[in-house]
Parts: structure tokens; C-alpha cells; sequence
């Protein structure tokens, strides 16, 4: 609008000029410059005005860019602050999944602790029985020691050996009297523990069998002289069948080897293996 007015004035001002047929030269001067500096005048408005115009859409042009500069760091920052809370419910799950796997793990841990602890006191309880037992059959066998007799604990377990010559004749199966004296001493002391388990293992040394009829090797001699005690046991002495055991082992497990007639001798043997019964203590282990 101003720079229309301008305009217009610069055209009245050269129409009264061009109107005017007698002007002094200095009026005409003045005028020529008025019209000089009205036309500067508005040049520089014009000049202005493009340069306030380009301003104004470059500002325009910075605000959208700043704009969806901003937009940009919200969605940044709305994406952190979601990540953040996932990571957060996520740190929060696992660490209580971690806390209840720990509290499982202590509550196994005094399980496992309470069941050792029975388990000691179970073999605690093994071992002062079996001592007890060992020394009661020292008691009551003492008579027999030197005649071939031993009582010894292995593994837990009370074992009783007698040579061959303490219970049958050489190359027999059938029971002397003085091996059923000492056999009817051990049944006493085995009919006052019945919690033991027995087992009657029958050896011989490794000389070859000649001429005893039905017994065709020394895996047959120790079985029937272990199948021997086992009846004598049982049947004359009463102790309960269940907890017996009969097993032949040939020549297979001396105690010496069988190079002289002493060492023969001392692998010719019964070993009556007492272990006490111990379901409780397979229970806990099962568990």
C-alpha cells in the first residue's frame, strides 16, 4: 500500500513537471531532485520489502524444520521412556524369578542337609550295632579261636570265618560236632539280633576234586557246604529262613595265595557275613 502511494505521487510530481510550460531553473532543479530522491525512495522500499519477505520464509522455513526437529525427539524420547519401562518390568520379572529359584534352592539345601544328617546317624547307629555285635560273637565264640576262628569288621560288615577243619571232614559236606557246637553258639548270639541280614559264603582252595562222587568241583563243594550251615542254622537252630543267604565262590576269592598247604588251608573256609538290615537308609537315598 505504501509503496503504491509512493507511486503515484512520483507520477503526479512529473505530470505537474511535464504541466508546467515556464519553470526558473532552480525550480526545475528542486524538482528533478525531488523526483530523484521520491524514486530512490522507492527502490528502497521495494528492496525492503523483498528482503523482509525472503526473512519471513526462511523464519517460516526454520520453524517447520525445527518443528519436526522437536517431533523427532519426542519419538525419541516416548521410545526411551517405553524401552526404559520394559527393561525395568522385564529387570523386575527376572529378578524374582531369580529370588524364587534361590528360595527353592535353600529349601532343597536343608533338605539335602536333614537327610545327611539321617543318614549319618543311621550309619552312626550301623556302626555302633555292628561293633556291639562283633564283640558279643568274640564273647560267645571265644572257645573256638584257636581252632581256626575269626570275627573281624570290612566295610560295615561283621564277618565270621571258619576254616573247614573247624566244620567238616576233609572232603565233606556234612557237619562235625564240634562245628555244630560252635555254629549253635553263633545262633544264639544271631537269634538276639534281628535286624542282621546273613549270608553264608562257602571257599576252597584251587586243588583240583578227586573221587567224591556227586561233588564234581570245587563250585559245587562250596556251595553244598554253605547250603550245610544254612539248614543246620535254620533248621535246628530256628533262625528265620528269610534272612539267609547261600552262595558257593569256588577257588575265586582266597585270602592267600594257594602255594602251601597253610595257605590251602586258610582259603578252605566259611565266611558267615552279618550286615544290618538298612531299608531305612535306602528310603532316604531314594528320596
Amino acid at each position: 500500500m505504501k509503496n503504491t502511494f509512493l507511486a503515484l505521487a512520483i507520477l503526479l510530481i512529473a505530470s505537474t513537471i511535464s504541466s508546467c510550460v515556464i519553470l526558473s531553473p532552480k525550480k526545475y532543479k528542486a524538482l528533478l531532485a525531488k523526483q530523484d530522491s521520491l524514486s530512490s525512495t522507492l527502490t528502497e522500499a521495494q528492496l525492503n520489502g523483498e528482503s523482509l519477505e525472503q526473512r519471513i520464509t526462511r523464519l517460516r522455513k526454520d520453524t517447520a524444520d525445527l518443528n519436526g526437529q522437536l517431533a523427532d525427539l519426542r519419538a525419541q524420547h516416548n521410545e526411551m521412556e517405553a524401552n526404559y519401562a520394559k527393561l525395568r518390568n522385564n529387570s523386575s520379572a527376572e529378578i524374582n524369578k531369580l529370588s524364587g529359584n534361590l528360595n527353592k534352592l535353600s529349601d532343597d539345601l536343608k533338605k539335602r542337609e536333614q537327610r545327611l544328617k539321617e543318614v549319618e546317624e543311621i550309619l552312626r547307629k550301623r556302626d555302633e550295632a555292628t561293633n556291639q555285635l562283633k564283640a558279643k560273637l568274640q564273647e560267645a565264640l571265644l572257645g573256638f579261636t584257636k581252632n581256626g576262628l575269626t570275627v573281624e569288621i570290612k566295610n560295615g560288615k561283621v564277618y565270621v570265618s571258619l576254616t573247614d577243619k573247624l566244620l567238616f571232614p576233609s572232603g565233606s559236606i556234612i557237619i562235625d560236632e564240634k562245628g555244630k557246637q560252635a555254629l549253635t553258639q553263633l545262633a544264639t548270639v544271631l537269634k538276639q539280633q534281628p535286624e542282621i541280614n546273613i549270608a553264608v559264603e562257602g571257599h576252597t582252595d584251587s586243588q583240583k576234586i578227586n573221587n567224591l562222587g556227586q561233588i564234581k568241583d570245587n563250585w559245587d563243594l562250596s556251595v553244598l557246604r554253605s547250603t550245610s550251615v544254612v539248614r543246620f542254622l535254620t533248621e535246628e537252630q530256628k533262625v528265620e529262613s528269610v534272612r539267609m543267604t547261600a552262595t558257593g565262590k569256588g577257588q575265586y576269592q582266597p585270602l592267600n595265595p594257594n602255594t602251601t598247604a597253610e595257605n590251602r588251608s586258610k582259603n578252605r573256609r566259611i565266611e558267615i557275613v552279618l550286615s544290618p538290615k538298612l531299608d531305612e537308609l535306602y528310603d532316604l537315598i531314594k528320596q
